[in-house]
């Protein structure tokens, strides 16, 4: 059987397009579940059902039904006591939104993956890597349910601790996506210094530290109270008996809204810092166009953020501003992710992925 690489075939850019979709598709989702958390509406729907909860409900009586379980938990007895149907119904089509992107998404991967196998276009290296992202994916739909049932017994709101996983788990299936994406293209390998890989490569872990700490910002509603910038309770650095008040002492890294939202400002600037640090360094060690360029564009976004992150802030977290806090927040992982693929090392171009093409349509010379 002949092989050839993955950008000469037809095949190749159905599969190029079909991840792009895909990853255009968790980015949105990400959004949503991000107003759905907004607008407190992810515990409005109180079952997991992963077929028959594709359907709304049809009728009065089953809106009805949807809207006694609602009352049937803590959030509705302390924070929305005497809400109306059409009130539930505004927060229904949020949660219900989010839920049935999740399903699109994961009949949008399997179905074509399974004609790819089928039609015998993707080799073994390929096929392993997208296995792997399938499974996660079918992971993030059991996260999504032990997070929203973290809320509907004891708590008014999810988990921070299940929500931060699984804005994490969705962001790292969104990653390994663009990073597959990327490395189905033919690069030569990056000419540039081990430092600059480095640090290519700290980018992306702190910026997914990033997101973690802001969905614990989020799930605390951090970032409703100490409204200041760039003074945090009176201080640049809080006092430590209010930073460290909680026992034991390493929950208040993820309980502790104080600690919380003062560790997301100090990795914002960690993050903006060694970004522009990366940038000059890319420029000075003239890595090529690529890197420089790749290293400029990520720079400046996270500026951009760093700036949305105080504007909401300084505006109690409205809801426009919020989410384009987080549209950014992807803008910079997907930068992130490019400048680390980028620089990372690559393997010969015999080595690389590649689509296989079935012995029917191989010409023999």
């Amino acid at each position: 059987m002949t092989t050839l690489a993955l950008q000469r075939t037809p095949s190749s850019r159905a599969v190029r397009w079909w991840l792009l979709s895909i990853a255009a598709l968790i980015a949105i989702m990400v959004l949503v579940g991000g107003a759905t958390r907004l607008t407190e509406s992810g515990l409005s729907i109180v079952e997991w059902k992963p077929v028959s909860g594709a359907l709304p409900p049809l009728n009065a009586e089953q809106w009805n039904q949807a809207f006694d379980a609602y009352k049937a938990i803590p959030q509705y007895r302390e924070l929305n006591a005497g809400m109306e149907l059409s009130e539930f119904k505004t927060i229904f089509w949020w949660e219900w939104s989010h839920r049935l992107l999740g399903r699109l998404i994961g009949v949008a991967y399997l179905l074509p993956f399974l004609w790819f196998l089928w039609r015998g276009v993707v080799d073994a290296g390929l096929r392993r890597r997208l296995w792997l992202i399938f499974g996660f994916g079918a992971l993030q739909g059991a996260v999504g349910w032990w997070m929203v049932a973290s809320g509907l017994t004891l708590r008014v709101e999810v988990s921070q601790y299940r929500l931060a996983t699984h804005l994490v788990l969705a962001l790292l299936i969104y990653a390994a996506i663009v990073w597959t994406l990327r490395r189905l293209a033919d690069r030569p390998p990056s000419a540039a210094s081990p430092r600059l890989k480095i640090t290519g490569l700290a980018l992306l872990v702190l910026t997914f530290l990033q997101l973690y700490l802001g969905a614990l910002v989020a799930g605390l509603r951090a970032g409703r109270v100490y409204n200041t910038w760039p003074d945090i309770d009176g201080a640049l650095v809080p006092s430590a008996a209010r930073l460290w008040f909680e026992t034991p002492w390493w929950r208040n890294l993820f309980d502790n809204a104080l600690t919380v939202q003062f560790e997301h400002r100090m990795t914002a600037y960690a993050l903006l810092v060694l970004a522009v640090l990366h940038a000059f360094d890319a420029v000075r060690s003239r890595a090529g166009i690529a890197v420089i360029n790749g290293a400029l564009w990520l720079a400046a976004v996270v500026t951009v953020q760093a700036s949305l992150g105080i504007l909401t802030l300084l505006n109690q977290v409205p809801t426009m501003l919020a989410l384009a806090h987080q549209a950014v927040a992807i803008a910079v992982l997907t930068l992130a992710v490019f400048q680390a693929e980028r620089l990372a090392a690559r393997q010969p171009q015999s080595g690389q992925q590649k689509l296989v093409l079935p012995v029917a349509h191989v010409s023999l010379n």
